[in-house]
């Protein structure tokens, strides 16, 4: 197989940007697949004013991480990002969300928009919508009334994020929005798939509510990465350990299979007991240092580096690891994360 392997990452806002800083270090085909749920900040504030608009702000994170990494790359990256300052209309809204908005109507299309957009940034991958229809995310919480027990049901990303009690489940409105096809396609002709890391019940959950995207997935024949988040995070997932946001996954999913598990070492404080979660559902766990030392963010360098061998598994056809007792596979975090070569197979 000479020719660079097709990674299809899914998710959205800091999570997706960190994945994609670290897939442009390495020899492959990327594809970005974003969540369209985002109702706060500027991208609420253009949904609001723009009706049919798809939040544009995830969106553009992801165009700034494909960025090229020369000068003028550097530039529309970083012009993408800048919020106007003052006190007019503009003020908050980043650059590039501005000009989504406006390709978008001029061409008629989010994706002809992000294309355009890609190509002014000479990105080195392309940016999809999970949906060319904006989308809300509905939750059932709990924790909320005096009655522990009792569900509420919280409307919006925003608010189910900043929510003080236990999201139990999530669910897309409209329920039946069609996937974007060219991301359904993508996740068809894909090598390695990979979801996360981020926010797991809006930015990660939503790409397995959509039936479109969902039947893409479970379909597809690429290999399956799921990337855990390096601490839980207040009002999601507060109080989950590594094991439970697997657990929740599948309760979402039942039929979507997991190939291999990445977490990062120093955020499993009981590592036999997430490999034999993993073990559960039919995966491997890798663990590996991935994040900055002592902080909660993620390391590029180090993550490419982590991806390195789940690559060779996407390439080779390996699927998961049948032997529990070899469920945990070790990443040596100072491997080289320089370009890989998707060579052939002998």
């Amino acid at each position: 197989m000479n020719r660079r392997l097709k990674v299809v990452s899914l998710g959205g806002g800091h999570g997706l940007y960190a994945m994609l800083s670290a897939l442009v270090r390495l020899d492959v085909d990327i594809t970005a697949v974003v969540t369209v749920a985002d109702d706060g900040g500027s991208s609420g504030r253009l949904r609001r004013e723009v009706p049919g608009i798809v939040p544009p702000g995830d969106l553009r994170m992801a165009l700034a991480a494909l960025a090229a990494p020369d000068a003028e790359g550097e530039l529309w990256a970083t012009t993408l990002q800048h919020r106007f300052a003052g006190e007019g209309a503009l003020t908050g809204h980043p650059v590039g969300n501005i000009l989504l908005v406006g390709l978008t109507q001029v061409l008629g299309s989010t994706v002809a928009a992000l294309d355009a957009l890609g190509a002014v940034l000479s990105t080195r991958g392309r940016v999809l919508p999970m949906s060319a229809v904006p989308l809300d995310i509905v939750a059932e919480v709990e924790g909320l009334e005096d009655d522990a027990a009792a569900v509420r049901r919280i409307r919006g990303q925003v608010a189910v994020a900043a929510t003080p009690g236990r999201v139990r489940t999530v669910t897309l409105e409209p329920a039946d929005a069609p996937g974007c096809p060219e991301a359904i396609s993508a996740i068809a002709a894909a090598d390695l798939v990979i979801l996360g890391p981020g926010s797991w019940f809006t930015s990660v959950l939503p790409h397995l509510m959509l039936p479109d995207i969902t039947r893409a997935l479970v379909t597809s024949p690429a290999h399956r990465l799921v990337v855990l988040n390096l601490a839980p995070q207040p009002g999601e997932t507060e109080g989950f350990s590594p094991e439970q946001h697997l657990d929740v996954l599948s309760q979402h999913a039942p039929g979507f299979r997991i190939d291999t598990v990445l977490a990062d070492r120093a955020a499993v404080p009981l590592p036999g007991r997430l490999a034999a979660a993993a073990t559960r559902i039919g995966a491997s766990l890798d663990l590996a240092s991935i994040a900055y030392p002592g902080t909660a963010r993620h390391d590029p360098v180090a993550l490419a580096a982590a991806l390195e061998p789940v690559l060779d598994r996407a390439q080779f056809g390996s699927g998961t690891n049948p032997d529990p007792t070899a469920a945990t596979n070790s990443v040596d975090p100072g491997r080289s994360a320089g370009a890989r070569s998707a060579g052939p197979i002998t």
